[in-house]
């Protein structure tokens, strides 16, 4: 079975994403570490990426707005590492 790119993209993101939930409730990465919202940023947008090709409307509003959590959680993680 061959799988188009944008599918693997996707599969990718969708696994960056679980691995960054499971490290969480493992607590081998704290949630207000920066990494947590850079990995769920980046699984997200590899989604997207995948969502570009095989559109579907739901998916890419949740996707968005994890983009947008994500970013939040990434300036306020990074501007409370700089106080």
């Amino acid at each position: 079975m061959r799988f188009p790119p944008y599918d693997i993209a996707g599969l990718a993101g969708a696994a960056v994403i679980v691995a960054a939930y499971f490290a969480n409730q493992q607590r081998w990465l704290r949630s207000d570490d920066w990494r947590f919202p850079c990995l769920n940023f980046a699984g997200s947008a590899l989604i997207l990426i995948s969502l570009y090709f095989e559109w579907n409307s739901p998916s890419v509003v949740i996707e968005l707005f994890w983009i947008a959590i994500s970013l939040w959680g990434l300036i306020k993680s990074l501007s409370e590492r700089r106080h």
